[in-house]
């Protein structure tokens, strides 16, 4: 198969092989597409992950902080362009590179990147009832609704068939284990998350049920397998130690299915008495809620051994110089679902603790988010920050 130096096969309808090569490479704008779309990699979603939960973080800071709001915002509309822009790049790249692109099914660290997709678009949508309600009022519910319903299925895909390629075509060992596994699976749980936050903006009581019930189902999609794989990591990193120093970020991946958990029981209970009164279920609903309230405060919790775990790891880490990469994102993502969830739990228990200490996860986020986007912003001017590791092999003899 042709490396990276060689005419790479374009698949393009009614055109030839030839003629799309002479194409790219006589017309400007094509060639620069066809270029980036190459080298883009599916791990730059997770920095949508990342400015997405730090714009809904900053919309749950307590009190009227002046700019705050437009801040966060402007934040998620940039999220959008951010989102917008790398799908039409990955888009390109099946399209100009299918043979390459495909190779990802078989890679054992990329293809659980397929994972951010739709976690991504998780933070899009809860924007959309963030912000966009108050702006475009129902039309904002449909698109989140709509949006909400492609997300489901891309969660539901990757759960499934992510772990499907891991037993019958991927190459693994237990001592080159990751966090990464967590990725493709995680994604349901995200989708549960948005369910309980969409709820109480449908105004169709069958539609509230519907989305309420599926909600759960994500959630136990997700959760319990996330823990489960969660066991295993802690009995790769006893017996084998930690990563390498490139795959430092993935020690925070774990806080982010035990944060989303908390904050999916929280908001689905919050959402189930009203929607499930109306079905004669309205017992069912003060039960589920008061479920969430204790079985997020106890995931919280665990959440917190995780996060502090995750500190020392780190500090570990960075007493060498760790080089910057795109896996960067990773410390954003979980951090910012953790404060989230503290912040939730600050006003589902009227607590003063968990304000203050949520708000304060807020402020090391956006810390977190502002060196990690200039060092993606200038590795990406520099042309040194996108390399495809499935090209990459593709090149080996």
């Amino acid at each position: 198969m042709a490396g990276i130096g060689r005419k790479q096969k374009f698949v393009v309808a009614s055109v030839t092989q030839q003629e799309a090569v002479d194409f790219a490479t006589s017309c400007p704008v094509v060639a620069v597409i066809s270029k980036t779309s190459h080298l883009f990699r599916k791990v730059t979603f997770a920095a949508t992950m990342g400015t997405g939960i730090l714009s809904l973080a900053l919309a749950q800071l307590p009190g009227a902080l002046p700019g705050m709001a437009r801040l966060a915002e402007g934040l998620w509309l940039f999220n959008i362009a951010l989102f917008v822009l790398f799908a039409a790049l990955y888009s390109a790249r099946w399209v100009m590179f299918f043979d390459e692109a495909k190779q990802v099914f078989g890679h054992a660290t990329v293809s659980m990147f397929f994972g951010t997709i739709p976690m991504g678009l998780a933070t899009i949508i809860n924007g959309f009832l963030s912000f966009g309600v108050s702006r475009w009022g129902a039309a904002a519910v449909a698109v989140a609704e709509a949006l909400w319903w492609i997300d489901v299925a891309m969660a539901l895909a990757c759960g499934v068939l992510i772990p499907y390629l891991m037993f019958t075509r991927q190459q693994h060992s237990i001592d080159q284990m990751t966090a990464v596994w967590l990725l493709p699976v995680v994604a349901a749980e995200v989708a549960a998350a948005s369910a309980g936050l969409l709820v109480p903006h449908l105004q169709d009581g069958g539609a509230r049920f519907t989305v309420l019930i599926t909600g759960y189902v994500l959630w136990a999609y997700s959760v319990p397998v996330a823990l489960s794989i969660l066991a295993i990591l802690l009995l790769r990193m006893a017996l084998h130690k930690l990563p390498h120093e490139s795959m430092a970020a993935s020690s925070w991946l774990a806080l982010g299915p035990v944060g989303t958990g908390a904050l999916g029981m929280l908001v689905l209970g919050a959402a189930a008495p009203a929607t499930l009164a109306p079905f004669g279920l309205a017992e069912v609903g003060h039960v589920a809620n008061g479920m969430g309230v204790v079985s997020g405060l106890l995931l919280w919790g665990l959440g917190l051994w995780w996060m502090m775990l995750a500190t020392l790891i780190t500090l570990r880490y960075f007493r060498a110089a760790v080089p910057f990469n795109l896996g960067w994102w990773g410390y954003t993502f979980p951090l910012g679902v953790f404060a989230v969830t503290t912040l939730r739990l600050a006003k589902v228990l009227d607590s003063l603790f968990f304000e203050v200490f949520g708000s304060a996860l807020v402020v090391v986020l956006a810390s977190l988010w502002l060196v990690v986007a200039w060092r993606t912003a200038l590795g990406a001017y520099r042309g040194n920050l996108f390399v495809s590791p499935c090209i990459a092999s593709m090149n080996r003899p």
